[in-house]
């Protein structure tokens, strides 16, 4: 889904929390000290350079970590349904979670194993991806809504919630995703559906939505707009809340753009940590998870990545400024409105894929 990292440490807050905190468990790092993990995570979604996570994690328990990292959720799942590599540990989105869970291609976790697991908000527990909480643990959070310039975008605009993105005044100034799920997603809440409908009526109607917007759009891009939201090429962008880090408050970010999640609702996500069905190491695997739910680790990883932590006492410690921002942690009234992504019935995904390529060949 996104991930560039940034040292948002290094704007908004001081240092790095070292050691565990009181209550904070190593029960969970049990198992074979000479083996290899295979990691596979989203890249740049780890601190690998200030705490260095992987690196602890050795250090600590002897586990060595392979670790591997993937684009978006649909290469991670062409690489594990097919076999092609041994992973451990995958760190797949909420909809992606569920479709390997419904593949049976993960396992079953023994959260004796896990114990800081307990740090977990009870908010992000018992999703509908995975009801009963048996295959995956909370990594990373956030929304998704609009990102733009407070030079160049009229305030009063912003009331139009996503219909700004069909405003032909920003015409040529308009980024859109580059994937269709989110794409889709937005033009459904903006027509009011839900956003895992399966009613093909409502899909075309999105689709008849981002076509007529086409016009008005720059350019289709995901990673790219850290650069060229900055850099003031676009004025308007819907992208993910975590990377207001890089755009708003990084080295190269620009203090001109603003973020908004629309009246209408968004998409609230989930990133998660999960154990493959066929791994020969799942407690060494679960020792791994039960390390990133430890505060010290998440609080770093937090700062670092900038997307919202999960992990209750990890916030308490962040910087007010990171822990009580709103564009990383939106207040109830917000939350309320937003849908999570669910795994789609294969005709609907195909269906999906469909009109994606039908409104890019256009």
């Amino acid at each position: 889904m996104k991930k560039i990292a940034i040292l948002l440490v290094a704007v908004l807050t001081a240092g790095i929390f070292a050691g565990c905190s009181a209550g904070d468990t190593d029960e969970g790092s049990g198992g074979k000290k000479n083996v290899t993990l295979n990691v596979y995570n989203w890249g740049e979604y780890i601190d690998d350079e200030d705490f260095n996570v992987n690196e602890k994690f050795t250090e600590e328990t002897g586990i060595k970590v392979n670790y591997k990292t993937f684009e978006n959720n649909e290469s991670m799942y062409t690489i594990i349904s097919s076999g092609a590599a041994d992973y451990d540990v995958l760190f797949p989105s909420d909809y992606m979670v569920g479709k390997l869970i419904n593949e049976n291609l993960l396992a079953k976790l023994d959260f004796a194993n896990i114990p800081n697991y307990q740090y977990i908000d009870e908010a992000y527990k018992n999703l509908d991806y995975d009801p009963k909480n048996e295959y995956s643990v909370p990594y990373t959070w956030g929304t998704v809504g609009i990102f733009y310039n407070k030079k160049h975008v009229d305030e009063k605009d912003l009331a139009q919630g996503w219909d700004i993105l069909w405003n032909e005044k920003y015409k040529d100034k308009i980024y859109m995703f580059d994937n269709p799920r989110d794409a889709f997603g937005i033009a459904l809440i903006k027509l009011g559906y839900k956003v895992n409908t399966t009613n093909k009526a409502e899909w075309e109607a999105a689709y008849n939505e981002l076509l007529r917007q086409k016009p008005l759009v720059q350019g289709y891009f995901n990673d790219q707009i850290f650069t060229k939201m900055p850099n003031e090429e676009g004025w308007l962008a819907p992208y993910y809340s975590g990377d207001g880090s890089i755009m708003m408050y990084g080295e190269d970010g620009n203090e001109n753009i603003g973020y908004f999640v629309p009246e209408q609702g968004t998409n609230f996500f989930v990133d998660a940590m999960c154990v493959t069905k066929d791994t020969k190491h799942k407690a060494e695997a679960e020792a791994y998870i039960n390390f990133l739910c430890r505060t010290d680790v998440a609080k770093a990883n937090a700062e670092y990545l900038g997307y919202s932590t999960p992990q209750t006492e990890a916030r308490k410690q962040l910087d007010p400024t990171v822990g009580e921002n709103p564009v990383f942690y939106p207040p109830a009234s917000i939350m309320e409105k937003t849908q999570v992504f669910l795994t789609l019935p294969a005709e609907t995904n195909k269906l999906m894929d469909d009109l994606w390529i039908k409104l890019k060949s256009k």
